[in-house]
């Protein structure tokens, strides 16, 4: 075998120009057959544009692409399946009212002799899939029924099920919980020893160096490392990706609690499906500290801070602000009050996606004073004003306030949402997974706002799938699990003993509502 046909994938030069971005370039990027290789770099590095070139998606302005050792031209991503090239996307592709079978099988469904869907044959086809690979899943199941962890690995299937040798998973681990993660990982690896080459875009680089052999690094649209991952470490690939020495770590002094701002008193909620999803919870939270909500996703964090920011009706209990009982309140008041709200799905429920970052940056606040005259009209001047001052001072990455949400990466669109919401300077500050999805400067800046939030008075609750984000920012850790928070914890307690207390073992610490 020669060295070309050792590499299942291999680039070279690739140019790709958007309007006023030059999104590629000249890249080279390899991949050995029957790796790992992670594919590292901060957002709008050029990561996803490369793999989307590789995937068909987008066609480059120049360069080449041999798989296997054979040149090949791309039209389409059809070209890149019909090569043995799969794609797993950061945003799933999947259909939620059809059934996981469905799912797998959709534009490629086994058919009887009368060319009717045969049930029996793909559920076979899937079971035979699943099997051989460890993926166990239930192709009658309806895909909304799903936990994300599961309908990622329907995804997973559903390329392997159209031949792929060469995987592409563009941020896997984005939306899973700890567990779920691990479980991915043994999947990957068992893949691996089946023959199959994967390429793993991440921003997570305990996660990188725990799963890949090699790593190759981008910033502003070139290759500017290759690493081999047992001879690096997380501050080398950070220094790479952003191009200056990156604190992995949150820098914090010691909080100064003061008065109590909110009080959470034995409240209960349902879920959207109507079954109870918050079982009587209750605490409070202080002026100037971060209280952590650690627990594995679907225990009631999601509700907790629905609730709070008043876009989920309590069926029980009261939720007060100051003396103020707000338990009734909408969003809109909310705000008013001084409860500021971050969410964790900035491009469903953060942002207006067509809207520009001018638009966005008022979101909510269209008919204060200071945006409107008598909630009629637009203060367009103020507005600009304002948004021009967000961009600055919390440093999103855009040619112009005009620019489209949905024009903006993903650190960057975060960033609008953060800047909005802690613009106001609120009393309390919900921030719910804030650093989802964004690279690892784009964390670091909102670690240090968070922090800087809590210093000039305000009370925050944090809501994260990362336990280090938890322990690391927290002043305090309150453990939630089947939707009561069962322990409350100081952001010392090990790691272990937290795990614990997540999935429902262990014993509550004094304290725990």
């Amino acid at each position: 075998m020669t060295d070309a046909e050792r590499l299942a994938v291999d680039m070279r030069g690739i140019v790709k120009q958007f309007p006023g971005v030059l999104a590629n370039n000249h890249v080279d990027f390899s991949v050995r057959t029957g790796e790992i290789h992670a594919l590292v770099g901060e957002n709008g590095a050029g990561k996803s544009t490369l793999m989307n070139v590789l995937y068909g998606l987008i066609h480059p302005d120049a360069g080449e692409i041999l798989i296997h050792g054979k040149p090949t031209h791309l039209t389409g991503p059809r070209d890149a399946i019909a090569l043995g090239i799969g794609m797993v996307h950061q945003h799933f592709m999947l259909i939620p009212v059809f059934s996981v079978g469905e799912n797998i099988m959709l534009g490629r469904e086994p058919v009887d002799g009368m060319r009717l869907y045969n049930r029996a044959r793909a559920r076979k086809l899937i079971n035979d899939l699943t099997k051989k690979y460890g993926l166990a899943l239930d192709p009658d199941t309806r895909m909304a029924d799903l936990p994300v962890g599961l309908q990622q690995r329907a995804e997973i299937v559903k390329v392997l099920y159209r031949g792929a040798e060469i995987l592409i998973l563009d941020e896997p681990t984005g939306v899973l919980t700890p567990q779920e993660t691990k479980e991915l990982f043994v999947v990957l690896r068992d893949l691996v020893k089946g023959g199959k080459t994967i390429i793993f875009i991440s921003h997570k680089l305990k996660e990188v160096l725990e799963i890949s052999d090699r790593i190759t690094v981008m910033r502003r649209g070139k290759v500017v490392g290759h690493l081999t991952t047992r001879e690096t470490s997380e501050e080398e690939i950070a220094t790479m990706m952003v191009g200056r020495e990156v604190l992995l770590r949150v820098d914090k002094k010691p909080a100064r609690p003061g008065a109590v701002v909110m009080r959470v008193e034995n409240v209960t909620a349902s879920s959207d499906r109507g079954v109870p999803a918050l079982k009587g919870v209750s605490f409070e939270l202080r002026q100037g500290e971060i209280l952590g909500i650690a627990g594995v996703e679907g225990n009631g964090q999601s509700e907790l801070m629905e609730v709070l920011a008043g876009t989920r009706k309590t069926t029980g209990g009261h939720v007060l602000l100051g003396d103020r009982d707000i338990t009734t309140y909408d969003a809109r008041t909310e705000r008013d009050a001084g409860v500021a709200f971050i969410p964790e799905d900035r491009r469903g429920t953060g942002l207006v996606l067509s809207f520009s970052i001018a638009e966005n940056s008022i979101l909510g606040r269209e008919r204060s004073s200071r945006f409107s005259w008598n909630q009629l009209l637009l203060k367009l001047v103020a507005i600009r004003e304002w948004a021009r001052r967000l961009v600055k001072e919390f440093d999103v990455r855009t040619p112009s306030i005009d620019v489209a949400a949905r024009n903006l990466s993903g650190g960057n669109q975060q960033k609008v949402i953060v800047a909005r919401e802690m613009g106001s300077k609120p009393k309390v500050l919900l921030a719910a997974q804030p650093t989802r999805g964004v690279d690892i400067g784009a964390i670091e800046f909102i670690h240090r706002r968070i922090v800087q939030e809590r210093d000039e008075g305000t009370a925050v609750l944090l809501v994260s799938a990362e336990l280090d984000e938890v322990r690391s920012l927290s002043d305090r850790i309150a453990v939630m699990y089947e939707g009561r928070i069962v322990s409350i914890e100081s952001p010392d307690t090990p790691e272990e003993r937290l795990g614990l207390l997540m999935t429902g073992g262990g014993k509550a610490r004094e304290g725990a509502a």
